[in-house]
């Protein structure tokens, strides 16, 4: 069975931080892009962030760049978003999505962010 599991969302007040995992079973993680969205209430989802299958090579929206760090480990499956200095505007539900080309993508359920104080 597949799975994408999100975890680490929460309250935090501006300028926290928190890190969010995706964990991943069912298929090979290591064949997939890792990218993490998030949708805000009455907004489109949005692409945050992407990590190569290797790990080497990153991508940021610009709104997010020197703040969050996207990361994967493949011997466990897991991807991570690390996120510092968060803004109001950050708030949003976050989703993990696995995207291969060949082989199609997967979603988490998501987590919710709130960034308030």
């Amino acid at each position: 069975q597949v799975q994408l599991v999100e975890s680490g969302g929460g309250l935090v007040q501006p300028g926290g931080s928190l890190r969010l995992s995706c964990a991943a079973s069912g298929f090979t993680f290591n064949y997939y892009y890792v990218n993490w969205y998030r949708q805000a209430p009455g907004k489109e989802r949005e692409s945050v962030a992407s990590v190569s299958r290797s790990g080497d090579n990153t991508n940021y929206a610009d709104s997010v760049k020197g703040r969050f760090t996207i990361s994967r480990d493949n011997a466990k499956n897991t991807a991570l978003l690390q996120m510092n200095n968060l803004k109001p505007t950050d708030t949003a539900v976050y989703y993990c999505n696995a995207a291969s080309i060949s082989m199609g993508e997967y979603w988490g359920q998501g987590t919710q962010v709130t960034v308030s104080s």
